[in-house]
């Protein structure tokens, strides 16, 4: 018996040999297709060409204390203050003018010098400079910014074609897959790592247009606006963001999806700027607990809390109530998906949207409108340094006042807030009314736009806002 115990241990263990050079053989073979690579060094060899360094300049303003040990605007007490000589009111020093610089990277998508990269990283910048990966420098211009997305078209004007990338389908993206980021992490160029898709469909910051890529492949300051690619070398991906504690990398990245990038590039590079559709409904999140209520099978898709009046959803027949569960084919798993795809949907195009009312599945056709998406934005200046109030208003129709139960007649709705805007350090939150702007009253949003230009050369505005039934005046620095 031991012999025979023996003799099959034996064997088992030339089996499991046999297998195992078997599953290698196969890794092999499929690494030298690309599937599976062994190392990633021949696509970084590749595609590093493609990834530029972005720098920018911008000259701020900031208080200057005639003894140079005292940081500026520090608060000192009186007798101190007589004793350096300095004003008796912090913040009354004089103005010197200083060279504020930052790092970011981007990524060439045409070989006559388009170059995509993050808003974030040049929107007020007054000078753009863009290294090449040949270490030629560059003075590149604004074709178009979309804060909305993070996603903005620079342009150079290279001596020769330039190697660029190629997009891929992010919608084919799946969670697990391998991706290779490419960028400049704290100025370093050149710097390539790798990880897989974490997860897809994440909503950061309370981002308009969410519907991110998460990855643990290592993103770090400076990798903003560098690409992140498949195997395939396709760009799948314009690294973003990430989650740190410590400003540095803990595995936790972003990036937009490349079908959002290449349609925002697609608009900029026609008409520099962004045209959105508009369903025109409220939504939330489906829970454990509501998927129970709605007679759903699991918790999906978005749940529909109000219908605008007069938006292409009222007129196509969705009612509060309905969850959306499908758009134009694709799976809404989550709620925070369905905004991105409306806003990338072409004005005019019928969408068919797939819900469930009343426990039962129904298809629905809409024929999707144009988002009037009226930012207050202060008239710019030729070097790009002006500052958006960061706010979407919409106007209060008598049906949407009886659906907010507000008793207000005239004023215009805050329907959308960017996060660290001036409006969202001054308080204002989505929902409110504004009434008045610099003591005028506000109706339509043309009168709006109107205010704002009279008050471009102010360093703040004032605004009458309603919340909850009550009024109150806020001031938002412009910072000009």
């Amino acid at each position: 018996m031991a012999h025979v115990i023996h003799f099959r241990k034996h064997s088992l263990f030339m089996i499991s040999f046999i297998l195992m050079g078997l599953a290698l053989t196969v890794f092999s073979v499929r690494s030298a297709s690309g599937a599976v690579p062994l190392d990633f060094a021949d696509l970084a060899e590749k595609l590093s060409p493609t990834v530029v360094n972005v720098y920018t300049t911008q000259t701020v303003e900031v208080s200057s204390s005639p003894h140079q040990f005292l940081p500026d605007e520090m608060e000192i007490p009186e007798p101190f203050r007589r004793f350096f000589g300095l004003p008796d009111t912090p913040g009354q020093s004089p103005k010197r003018k200083m060279e504020r610089t930052s790092l970011g990277s981007g990524v060439i998508v045409t070989a006559d010098g388009y170059i995509l990269t993050n808003n974030h990283v040049v929107e007020d910048a007054d000078e753009i400079h863009v290294t090449l990966s040949t270490f030629e420098e560059y003075e590149a211009t604004i074709v178009g910014r979309d804060p909305k997305s993070d996603v903005a078209l620079i342009k150079i004007k290279p001596k020769n074609d330039l190697p660029f990338a190629v997009f891929g389908n992010s919608d084919e993206l799946r969670v697990g897959e391998w991706v290779l980021a490419i960028g400049n992490p704290f100025g370093l160029q050149k710097t390539v790592t790798a990880g897989i898709v974490s997860a897809k469909g994440r909503s950061i910051n309370n981002a308009s247009y969410g519907n991110f890529i998460q990855t643990d492949a290592s993103i770090n300051p400076g990798n903003s606006g560098g690409p992140l690619f498949n195997l395939n070398g396709e760009m799948v991906g314009l690294n973003t963001a990430i989650f740190s504690r410590t400003g540095g990398n803990i595995g936790i990245g972003f990036a937009i999806p490349v079908n959002m990038a290449k349609n925002v590039f697609a608009q900029l590079k026609e008409n520099g700027k962004v045209t959105r559709g508009w369903l025109g409904v409220m939504i939330q999140q489906v829970t454990a607990d509501l998927a129970d209520n709605f007679n759903l099978e699991r918790p999906i898709g978005a749940l529909v809390g109000q219908v605008v009046p007069d938006s292409p959803a009222e007129k196509a027949g969705l009612k509060a109530g309905d969850v959306i569960i499908s758009y134009n084919g694709k799976e809404v798993s989550q709620m925070t998906m369905l905004p991105a795809m409306v806003a990338n949907t072409d004005v005019g195009e019928k969408a068919k949207l797939v819900l469930i009312r009343d426990g039962e599945r129904q298809t629905i056709t809409v024929e999707i409108g144009m988002l009037e998406d009226e930012e207050a934005v202060l008239a710019g200046t030729e070097t790009g340094t002006s500052k958006k109030l960061g706010i979407t208003v919409q106007e209060l129709t008598p049906k949407l006042a009886e659906s907010l139960e507000t008793e207000v007649d005239h004023g215009l709705i805050v329907s959308d807030v960017e996060p660290e805007s001036a409006a969202a350090e001054a308080g204002i939150r989505r929902g409110d009314i504004i009434l008045e702007i610099n003591r005028e009253k506000v109706e339509k949003v043309a009168q709006y736009i109107k205010a704002l230009q009279a008050a471009q050369e102010k360093k703040s505005i004032l605004l009458l806002i309603q919340r909850d039934q009550n009024t109150r005046f806020v001031v938002i620095e412009t910072d000009k």
